[in-house]
Formats: C-alpha cells, structure tokens, sequence
C-alpha cells in the first residue's frame, strides 16, 4: 500500500535538523516484533540468554570492529529487548580513520603489492566519497539486519523437513528509540 498521510500517522522521532553522525553519546533500545521473548529469560534477576540472545550480544560486541568510530559503553540484552549506549568518537587526520582500536594500521595486515593497492583505492574512494559518514541509524541497521541474518539460519536449522517450514517472522520491530546524552545528567 502507498503511504497515505491520511491513514498513516508516522512521525519521526529524531531530532530534527540534528546530525546523528556527528560525534557523541547516543541511548538506545531496540525492541523486538510484537515484543517475543527471543533473546532469553530473566532467572533470579539475572539475563540467560538463549542461542539467539548470544548471537545478539556476539553482534553488538563486534560493532566497533565494523565501524571504527563508534564505542560501545554499557549495555544489556533483556528477553524482548536490548539497551545500549554509543558513542561516536571525533574523527581526526585521514591516517586515524585507518587505523583500529588496537592502533594497527591496517594495511599492515596485507601480504601483497596487489591487495595493497586495491586497500589504498578503497581508502581513497572512502575518504573522497560524500558516502563516508556513517550515522548511529546506520550502523544499528546494520547490527538488526546481521543479528536477524543470524538468528534465521538457527531457526531454518531446527527445521526436521516434516510438514511445512517453520516461518519465523520478523525479529526486531520497525524501529528504534533513540535519546542524544548531551550531559553528565543525561548519562
């Protein structure tokens, strides 16, 4: 169905005119459709999380290998939801986007003049492109398509090949609450 403005009453809730690629600290929640449990269950006020749950928490600690100028401060995967904060760090000099949290340079991990060259055209065009700001809704589109990726492959395993497919439906919903921690007390 085409978007109606008189039958759909979807209004955004970020900030308007506010550049969520610009360096600072972001809360966030991501909910699951229709609120399922998917991620575990809560035992004497402790979080076990079950293989769908590890999957997310596996994903989310990987976010700042995938995108080097975020950081991940405290957060916690709950049965049907996940609470988190970003961070996007400043990005300095041209050498500083090369290089990851361990201060390697990357292109030290290439073994030939062939692959190096085809790292530098990448660097290049990622540094030349109007392309190379990433947003915090970039990168948690990112972390919900990886995790609902993963999550399925489980779900399709389970499958016995009796009787019809099992249909998962979707993992996460539409979108995702998002708060500027512009302060101390905000923190």
């Amino acid at each position: 169905m085409k978007y109606n403005s008189k039958i759909h009453h979807r209004r955004s809730i970020r900030l308007k005119g506010y550049d969520y690629s610009q360096a600072g600290a972001y809360f966030i929640t991501i909910c699951c459709k229709d609120m399922k449990c998917f991620f575990g269950k809560v035992e004497n006020n402790e979080m076990i999380l079950n293989e769908f749950g590890q999957i997310a928490f596996e994903e989310w600690v990987k976010l700042t290998d995938r995108f080097a100028q975020f950081e991940l401060d405290v957060f916690q995967i709950m049965p049907n939801h996940m609470h988190g904060i970003l961070v996007i760090k400043e990005i300095g000099t041209n050498s500083d986007k090369k290089k990851n949290e361990n201060n390697l340079n990357i292109s030290d991990s290439f073994t030939n003049d062939k692959d190096k060259k085809e790292q530098d055209e990448t660097e290049y065009f990622r540094e030349t492109s109007p392309m190379t700001t990433i947003t915090m809704g970039d990168m948690m589109g990112g972390y919900k398509s990886i995790v609902a990726n993963e999550c399925l492959k489980i779900w399709k395993s389970r499958w016995t090949g009796v009787g019809p497919a099992p249909i998962m439906g979707k993992l996460w919903h539409r979108n995702l609450y998002e708060h500027i921690l512009r302060n101390e007390h905000s923190y």
